[in-house]
């Protein structure tokens, strides 16, 4: 498979794969970093990853590693159970890429893309609520703040409203019927970015509570950790970004800089990790030229220190509608 994930070197280089240590690769999607990181190191890496459709890609990699490898299907917020089902106890680096792969992307049948028509889905794993679910189901407020809060899309309460209107004579249930009604209550000039992108994303997010898995696994790492293991994040939007840099500075001793959805952390116990860097890493110009996903691609990464872990900060979570109401019809 020809698929390069983003900011692999930056990766290798923060994670420092060493031989005989274990490694975590919550998001384990084409499999890219875990060949890396195998290839770097006499190393096993555990994969995880909660879409079943990335199995055959796990099973081939299994074979190739001379048992180096195992993937299991699962939420990477349940890597504690992952591990310890596995018979461990703590592993030595944690590498994470946020948000949807470039495989569910590609795959119009999924529904993550409204570039070619396919039906209203989102859903990673392929089991609970879809994303034509949240749409029939929520309310207008409710569609609003989830538009609002995890898509920062400012027409937020005219793209809900349109929204209402439109499901009460025409259901959704294909991806470009939704993109047409968000693109025509947006308007404005056309641009490179399409007007439902915000929306979209939002969507998504919502649908496979992204920011909860992001916040309950940051937590799962800092207790999975040996000390001097590594956590390793590529996040690809400001959501994503900000949870990671507020979790990491505070757990680091420093004090982190709230914003509209989350409040400012006050410090805390002693620190469970330390900053590799201050400023998150970009990709270079030659990279973004030969992949335009690494354009919004953030690298942050800590070590792991011998103080204990902290409580999970309820704080990082962001104050947006629930999941749980909803009833899934397919």
């Amino acid at each position: 498979m020809s698929h390069v994930p983003v900011l692999l070197d930056e990766v290798l280089t923060a994670l420092e794969p060493r031989d005989n240590a274990l490694y975590i690769d919550g998001t384990f999607g084409a499999g890219g970093y875990t060949r890396a990181i195998l290839s770097a190191a006499e190393c096993r890496v555990l994969g995880i990853d909660r879409d079943p459709n990335v199995r055959p890609v796990g099973e081939d990699l299994k074979r190739a590693s001379g048992g180096r490898f195992v993937l299991v299907e699962a939420p990477f917020s349940a890597m504690r159970d992952v591990v310890a089902e596995a018979g461990g106890v703590q592993v030595d680096g944690i590498v994470l890429d946020l948000g949807v792969s470039s495989m569910q992307l590609d795959q119009a049948e999924r529904g993550f893309s409204f570039s070619r028509p396919g039906p209203l889905d989102m859903r990673m794993s392929g089991k609970g609520p879809s994303a034509a679910d949240a749409i029939a189901q929520l309310s207008e407020k409710e569609l609003a703040d989830i538009f609002y809060i995890y898509g920062e899309e400012r027409k937020s309460r005219r793209v809900a409203s349109a929204i209402i209107r439109e499901r009460a004579e025409n259901p959704f249930t294909k991806t470009d019927h939704l993109a047409d009604i968000v693109a025509k209550a947006i308007g404005g000039k056309p641009s490179r970015t399409h007007p439902a992108t915000r929306v979209f994303q939002a969507i998504r997010i919502f649908i496979n509570d992204e920011l909860g898995e992001l916040v309950r696994a940051l937590s799962a790492a800092e207790q999975l950790l040996a000390p001097m293991g590594r956590l390793v994040i590529v996040t690809f939007h400001s959501l994503e970004d900000r949870i990671v840099k507020t979790f990491l500075r505070a757990r680091a001793g420093m004090k982190a800089g709230g914003s509209r959805h989350m409040p400012e952390v006050e410090v805390g116990p002693e620190p469970s990790f330390r900053l590799l860097s201050r400023k998150a890493i970009e990709a270079s110009p030659e990279e973004i030229n030969v992949n335009a996903r690494a354009r919004s691609a953030r690298l942050r990464a800590a070590i792991r220190t011998e103080a204990p872990a902290w409580p999970i900060d309820i704080s990082l979570f962001p104050n947006a509608p629930s999941l749980t109401r909803l009833e899934a019809t397919s």
